[in-house]
């Protein structure tokens, strides 16, 4: 498969404006007062569906990390109040984290800027990855 000029300038663009958004949420993260991992976690576990808690091993999944790493990141938090954990209700092996009052506040706080931002790169992201979309299912077609 050949990929165009084209398409190589609309990936280029759209992972310039993502960067611009990563970059944009480790600093307004370390402004808050916490690491970017720890903003990661917080989110992580907001963003559960249907539930206001996550485990560990889903909480390694979702931020990609293993479970060690998970666990010493889990305790880094709970050190600074912004998250606890409890054992689990139906399986007591489960380690249920969820989110303290000061860890809710600032995933609201924190999310509030991001969407902002988002707003602001949106545009940009969107288009950037609609146009290397629609060349893939094109150069797909002709292969």
């Amino acid at each position: 498969m050949r990929v165009s000029r084209a398409q190589i300038e609309n990936l280029a663009q759209f992972r310039y404006a993502l960067r611009q958004f990563l970059r944009f949420s480790e600093r307004a993260a370390r402004q808050a007062g916490v690491s970017p991992q720890q903003h990661q976690l917080l989110l992580t576990i907001k963003g559960m569906t249907g539930r206001d808690w996550a485990n560990v091993a889903e909480i390694a999944e979702r931020l990609q990390v293993s479970h060690h790493a998970a666990v010493a990141l889990i305790t880094r938090a709970q050190r600074l109040k912004l998250v606890r954990r409890q054992r689990g209700t139906i399986d007591r092996r489960t380690v249920q984290v969820s989110l303290t009052p000061k860890g809710e506040a600032l995933i609201e706080q924190l999310s509030a800027l991001h969407s902002a931002e988002l707003g602001r790169l949106g545009t940009i992201l969107l288009d950037q990855l609609s146009s290397l979309a629609s060349r893939g299912r094109r150069t797909h077609r002709t292969a």
